[in-house]
């Protein structure tokens, strides 16, 4: 499969243009859409689902036009949104079984059969019985993984999937989406580096609505290598080293501020090099002086 985005822009009533020419192709395997909150990045999902209008442009999953085609962009569409809510005095088998239902499983036995399958999947066989109400966040999610899957989707999007989750059920999810990446299309849209560093092979950045870059994970990181330098400073100096470097972030560690800068050469002023992360890369090309003009 090939998703392929061409020119796509989308301005809100309010006058916010939330997406301004978004270019992208996205084939098989799993795809990671970075940006901060108000980047653009669920606009760009709920088009994709079908679930909100562009203004121009052209999507085109393989042979199926996206904007236009609705219904058979359903049929092979698996979609975790950001939010949603679930009917919480519902229990996970019967939940899953009405959405089976409306998927065309309509054999009680096949259908018994895949909602089994998919509750194993995701770790939630033993919770089969439990209503939905008393899930914690992370089994949610993965509940949300077992409807999207439903069907047997050649394209799956999920909106910032592990926001609130705790280490443990990150883990769980990350290991899930895996899985499922293999050999169809999954889209993650996040804000956390380190979904993207961990599970995708390609990735983007979008910012203010444009895609800033695109790219190999593995060799985004390795640009940055070389690169990176960080320096332990002190704190009402911060705003003196951001007017005179490339300042990519800072963080407080034991009461010390330390900052990465970004240089292709050594700096002055006692900095040592440091390895290169993807959310140097991140921080880098969200600075607004890499790409407007």
């Amino acid at each position: 499969m090939k998703l392929t985005i061409e020119n796509l822009s989308k301005r809100y009533a309010n006058g916010v243009q939330a997406l301004t020419d978004v270019n992208l192709e996205i084939t098989n395997g799993m795809f990671g859409l970075l940006g901060p909150n108000g980047a653009g990045k669920s606009t760009l999902m709920r088009i994709l689902a079908t679930l909100q209008e562009a203004d121009t442009g052209n999507v085109r999953l393989d042979d199926i036009d996206v904007l236009t085609e609705k219904l058979a962009v359903k049929r092979v569409l698996g979609y975790l949104p950001q939010e949603f809510d679930f009917f919480a005095k519902e229990t996970a088998r019967g939940l899953l079984n009405h959405f089976a239902v409306l998927k065309g499983l309509k054999q009680k036995r096949e259908r018994e059969m895949a909602v089994e399958r998919l509750l194993d999947s995701v770790n939630l066989l033993d919770a089969a019985k439990q209503k939905l109400g008393t899930f914690s966040g992370g089994m949610k999610q993965r509940f949300g993984i077992a409807l999207v899957l439903l069907g047997s989707p050649k394209l799956i999007i999920v909106d910032e999937p592990t926001a609130g989750l705790d280490p443990e059920e990150r883990k769980r999810f990350h290991n899930i989406l895996s899985e499922i990446g293999e050999n169809i299309i999954v889209i993650l849209s996040t804000h956390i580096v380190e979904d993207v560093s961990d599970l995708c092979g390609r990735m983007a950045v979008i910012n203010k609505g444009r895609i800033v870059m695109q790219g190999r994970t593995l060799s985004t990181i390795e640009s940055m290598k070389g690169k990176i330098w960080e320096k332990k400073i002190p704190r009402d100096q911060l705003e003196f080293y951001e007017q005179n470097h490339r300042v990519l972030s800072s963080r407080l560690f034991a009461g010390d501020t330390f900052i990465r800068v970004y240089c292709e050469s050594p700096p002055a002023e006692n900095f040592i090099p440091a390895e290169a992360k993807l959310e140097d890369a991140y921080f880098f090309y969200q600075n607004d002086k890499n790409w407007e003009g």
